[in-house]
């Protein structure tokens, strides 16, 4: 049964992202009264769809893990996960290729991807996998609670969290060591140390510069991808469905225009329709730069500092399109990669460039591993995506521009032997000016900070800021960014709130037992 007694304390929340929605959600089933203000017509943030045609084709996060984190939450919410959103696990994680002499596939059994290695690249390297997953898997234990579940971690918090013990385990998660550097203890065949080398780019960073410990995300994977009945926006769409169940309001079309402060505390938002929203707590859940940069207001702009050009995180340019394919058999993930790794991130990260020969992402949106049930005339809906510099508020990506990336993109794919057949005119590309536009002050960078040096990590903001009352969630705030992170980020910002209500209040209540 829901608090009466805490209704009167008003929470509005800025985005209906993932982190927006789920601390909405979290709110909600303790009892307060939430408002969630959005200015695009639906929910989901970056979890986007692209119209083409009859079809809808995800242009956002198209990997679904760490199901735990949605499962937790709905149980929180006394609701069960598995009936709101439908989920099939994937046997093919992804499938990799290199040239057009054969591909590599991992998958959800380690077994099966140690012996498909094994074909691929020798016994040896075999073995190295192993030990890889084993260290990955161990890594991931020893960060999960410390570091994820926790509401703004340190170096000696983790340290601490294991006693004296931690201080002696620290070298065994590598957190001083690229992220490159370590995978080439595991790996001989250059092609394993690109394929896992990929991982870092998961959270918009070059794995010559992040640190090991993102190796975890290769247990993260292991541990379970799915794909969502109906795609990826069917998340967004049922996490918006529960919290209106739970009371919240949802306002979509509203854009807020400063978030307002009185006494040196955060007192409600002001929409660009100038009406005003009186509000006890806010959470902004929105790239931190926005927020630092005075978007949401002078008086706001000190709750956070905004991410420096050379720190932002990677952009894209993503290619939405219905095709025909040939030659190379597609799994629904599916990577090509290019030539000269190095060359492509120094092309990024150092010269602001957009790369000559960039590694290729394709999701074949109506295939689950080898199936694929095809539209008529055998097409079907692909997302095509490079990684590129977050520039787009300072170098224009003409349509000429454009086409060349694209002549880039796809001659990696024909070189790996995926011929596409496709209609340029009935093509949606998305560059960094479109993604700055989308997510102002960003530059176009999908990722916040770029997890570069042994402390970005750290350097992430938590969910509470310099102003009481006004609290941050989102990819760019710690753990990071993806889906189940930013699910994160918005459990940690309704839970720091609640905790800081319930001390202002003298609450005596139990603590969420979800929240991280």
């Amino acid at each position: 049964m829901l608090n009466r007694r805490i209704a009167e304390d008003q929470a509005v929340i800025v985005g209906a992202g993932i982190s927006g929605l789920t601390a909405a959600i979290a709110l909600a089933s303790r009892g307060l009264a939430v408002t969630v203000l959005e200015r695009a017509a639906q929910p989901g943030g970056k979890m986007r769809t692209v119209p083409i045609g009859a079809s809808q084709i995800d242009s956002g996060p198209t990997v679904f893990t760490m199901r735990w984190v949605f499962e937790e939450l709905f149980a929180a919410a006394n609701r069960n996960f598995s009936d709101h959103v439908k989920l099939r696990p994937l046997d093919v994680l992804a499938r990799h290729a290199w040239d057009d002499s054969g591909h590599l596939d991992l998958f959800a059994d380690e077994a099966r991807s140690a012996d498909a290695i094994g074909a691929f690249a020798g016994a040896a390297e075999a073995a190295r996998f192993r030990q890889f997953c084993a260290d990955a898997r161990e890594t991931y234990r020893r960060l999960e609670r410390p570091f994820l579940r926790s509401a703004k971690p340190s170096l000696p918090g983790l340290i601490i969290s294991s006693g004296w013990r931690g201080l002696l385990q620290l070298p065994k998660i590598r957190p001083f060591t690229t992220m490159w550097n370590a995978l080439g203890d595991y790996f001989h065949d250059p092609r394993m140390r690109q394929l896992f080398g990929r991982y870092a780019t998961y959270c918009g960073s070059s794995p010559y510069m992040a640190p090991a410990t993102l190796m975890l995300v290769a247990h993260v994977e292991q541990e379970g991808v799915w794909v969502i009945e109906g795609g990826m926006h069917q998340l967004a769409t049922a996490l918006a469905d529960c919290a209106i169940a739970l009371g919240v309001q949802i306002r979509y079309e509203q854009e807020v225009r400063e978030v307002t402060i009185a006494g040196g505390r955060a007192n409600g938002v002001t929409l660009s329709s100038g009406e005003h929203m009186a509000a006890s707590n806010v959470i902004v859940s929105a790239d931190v730069t926005a927020l630092g940069s005075g978007l949401f207001g002078a008086d706001a702009a000190r709750a956070a500092v905004p991410v420096k050009l050379n720190e932002r995180s990677l952009s894209a340019v993503t290619w939405s399109l219905v095709a025909r394919t040939s030659g190379f058999p597609l799994s629904r993930h599916n990577v090509f990669f290019s030539r000269d790794y190095a060359a492509e991130f120094d092309d990024i990260f150092n010269k602001g460039a957009v790369p000559d020969e960039p590694t290729v992402y394709v999701c074949a949106q109506d295939r689950a591993d080898n199936e694929a049930t095809l539209l008529r005339d055998d097409a079907e809906e692909l997302l095509v995506l490079i990684n590129a510099p977050a520039v787009g508020d300072r170098y224009p990506f003409g349509p000429a521009q454009v086409e060349r990336y694209a002549e880039r993109a796809f001659a990696v794919l024909q070189r790996c032997g995926l011929t596409v057949t496709h209609d340029p005119q009935a093509t949606v590309a998305t560059t960094p000016n479109d993604f700055h536009r989308m997510f102002p002050a960003t530059g176009g960078a999908l990722y916040g900070r770029a997890s570069h040096g042994w402390t970005a990590s750290f350097r992430r903001p938590g969910a509470r800021t310099k102003i009481p009352g006004l609290y941050v969630a989102g990819g760019s705030t710690h753990p990071g960014p993806g889906v189940p992170m930013a699910a994160l980020s918005g459990r940690s910002a309704a839970a720091s709130l609640y905790d800081d209500l319930a001390e202002m209040r003298g609450w005596k209540q139990a603590r969420d037992p979800a929240t991280p």
